[in-house]
């Protein structure tokens, strides 16, 4: 019976440091593609050339939703800037929400916004970014998508040159092109 209850014992340890060493990893994990996306944000702004107008001022970026790359996003802010235009991170709870913005971030939980954010963007230089693959055949700009692990991104060169804004062909040869 003693055994038992050392087993038991030894059992439970490895179980709890298990998980806390899985939900570490997983941490890390969609810390890491946090980060990733951030960085990727922050590089689309050096290679989408935006109209004069929208050259003066803050480069705002707005997230509309909940997602993980709100905080490292502020860090890139924090230490960057989009060519010589401070970045400024707004988060949008609601479509009312959204105003002017040079970049519009669309969480995955609001994917099925997609089409009401265009709509609300139309007429402006508004870079529509979205979480979730397959979106940029949608009308997005730039859609993340996973391929063999790896993250990477769509792009529609006709949704964003419709809003007035060019794509240079560096970025064009990193993405998946869906037009």
């Amino acid at each position: 019976m003693k055994r038992l209850g050392v087993i038991l014992i030894i059992f439970l340890v490895l179980l709890t440091s298990t998980g806390s060493s899985y939900k570490s990893a997983k941490k890390q994990n969609f810390d890491t593609n946090a980060k990733m996306k951030a960085v990727f944000v922050y590089n689309f702004t050096r290679y989408i050339d935006w109209p004069e107008e929208y050259k003066q001022g803050n480069f705002v970026i707005g997230l509309l939703g909940e997602t993980s790359i709100t905080e490292e996003l502020s860090k890139v802010a924090a230490t960057k800037k989009a060519v010589n235009q401070t970045i400024e991170v707004k988060k949008f709870g609601s479509m009312s929400d959204i105003s002017e913005c040079h970049i519009l971030y669309v969480s995955s939980n609001n994917s099925g916004d997609l089409a009401e954010a265009l709509q609300k963007t139309k007429g402006r230089s508004t870079l529509v970014i979205t979480e979730r693959d397959g979106l940029a055949a949608k009308g997005a700009g730039i859609s993340f998508k996973v391929v063999a692990n790896r993250q990477k991104f769509e792009i529609s060169k006709g949704n964003i040159e419709t809003r007035k804004m060019t794509v240079g062909a560096a970025l064009l040869s990193l993405a998946i092109v869906v037009d």
